[in-house]
């Protein structure tokens, strides 16, 4: 009997765990790179003597495999993900595939346009302090596949962006959580918003009475969604804004502190303890304290686990105060939505970095908070001329540069003792980096040697 081919599109994290994950299965598999595979990743492929070619794509074999895994990274517009698409061949992500895989073991997943980091870290601290066994993948992490494929685990903590829901069918998380829905990625979903907000919501797909469904009661987009769907988890909203409640438990913030409860289990937080700081990371600590309740962690453990954790590195993170003037890299806002929660989090005036590969933002949300709150606007990016239009006569000053270095010099001259050097792009970063890790590693970099 013929063996079951597999076709693995791209060589990255989520690539090479598929075809390492599909080898141990039995399967007949190929990974295809159009780029180039990095060479620890090269290592594993050998070391598991899976076959694999980079730099272009054999087509007839690729058209020949019965059901194609494909790397989240790579758009449905790609051609050959159109041919493979022409044959009827399945089409499915790497947590789809690695989730057939997985006995009794039960998977966290977190998803929405912000916070996805944060709350999986934090989530996967809780879970690794109270002693559980739990694995960390997904966006962040090992990849789910390579940790299926070469592990036994009893959780998944998973960070799973809209590219790799778009791609799961019969998957289903045991605890889904949705941080937020706010316009991002817009380029792949034909521009249309409400493309990207199904992508979200699929995060609840093929949940059972059984499971829990984690969400922002303050986002309108995600109340506005919930009425179309058949929910049939357990419902845990967490708000700081609108009065939510829910029979299965809830979380609310008032006064700096609030209660999460799931089920019969509570625990209550002082965000004033916490070491990571602001709204968003309220929301993101509420979110982590009731998935990891309805996991079953100790309250004690949860609070102890949450008062203990450091910020995300790239994700307001401090970087060095000198000469009165603290920097911050924020490189992760990539969005509106993240410099939103940047911005409203700042307490001193304000030099900020902006500009890269605009996704088609819209910086309205912004404006109020600017206004209040920035000193200095410094663009950095290949083309400024959208940013500098939107907050003309908003910033009291706006300096256009092109490279990081005259960005960062920008940004020295104009701020003063007492101010903050934000790096919160809302843009990508590929006009200039490679990502936006990058961008923020030369950041921290500059700060080291420069300021």
């Amino acid at each position: 009997m013929k063996r079951k081919t597999i076709a693995v599109l791209g060589g990255g994290i989520s690539g090479y765990g598929s075809a390492i994950l599909a080898r141990k299965k039995g399967f007949e598999v190929w990974l295809s790179d159009a780029g180039r595979i990095a060479e620890r990743f090269k290592e594993r492929l050998d070391a598991w003597q899976v076959p694999y070619e980079e730099g272009g794509h054999t087509e007839e074999r690729i058209l020949s495999a019965d059901e194609v895994v494909k790397s989240p990274g790579i758009p449905e517009t790609a051609p050959i993900v159109r041919k493979i698409r022409e044959r009827g061949i399945p089409v499915i992500s790497e947590i789809e595939f690695a989730g057939r895989y997985i006995g009794r073991a039960k998977c966290i997943c977190i998803t929405g346009s912000n916070g996805k980091t944060t709350t999986t870290s934090l989530i996967y601290k809780i879970m690794r302090d109270a002693g559980m066994n739990v694995a960390l993948g997904g966006n962040i992490g090992e990849s789910f596949a390579y940790s299926v494929a070469t592990g036994e685990y009893d959780w998944y903590v998973l960070e799973l962006s809209s590219f790799q829901l778009d791609g799961m069918y019969d998957f289903r998380a045991h605890i889904g959580i949705l941080t937020n829905i706010t316009p991002d990625h817009l380029d792949r979903y034909d521009h249309c918003f409400q493309n990207y907000v199904d992508s979200k919501m699929r995060i609840m797909q093929n949940q059972t009475s059984r499971d829990w469904f984690v969400f922002s009661g303050d986002d309108e987009v995600i109340w506005e969604q919930l009425p179309k769907h058949d929910i049939r988890a357990r419902r845990l909203p967490f708000a700081a804004k609108n009065g939510v409640a829910s029979g299965d438990g809830d979380a609310f913030l008032l006064d700096g502190k609030f209660t999460a409860t799931a089920g019969k289990r509570s625990v209550e937080i002082d965000t004033a303890q916490m070491r990571i700081r602001g709204l968003h990371n309220a929301y993101n600590a509420m979110a982590a304290a009731l998935a990891t309740l309805a996991a079953g962690v100790e309250p004690d453990s949860i609070r102890q686990s949450i008062y203990d954790f450091a910020p995300v590195e790239h994700r307001l993170e401090p970087v060095v105060e000198r000469g009165g003037v603290l920097w911050i890299n924020d490189s992760k806002a990539t969005n509106v939505d993240s410099v939103y929660y940047a911005l409203e989090s700042m307490t001193r005036p304000v030099v900020w970095i902006a500009g890269g590969t605009d996704k088609g933002n819209d910086y309205g949300p912004l404006k109020d908070f600017v206004r209040a709150k920035v000193r200095t606007l410094v663009c950095m990016g290949l083309d400024n001329a959208k940013l500098e239009r939107e907050f003309d006569g908003i910033v009291p000053r706006i300096v256009s540069t092109s490279t990081l270095d005259a960005a960062m010099r920008a940004a020295r001259e104009a701020a003063r003792a007492g101010d903050v050097v934000l790096l919160s792009p809302a843009c990508a970063s590929f006009d200039l980096f490679k990502n936006y890790e990058n961008r923020g590693e030369l950041f921290k970099a500059w700060v080291a040697e420069n300021a």
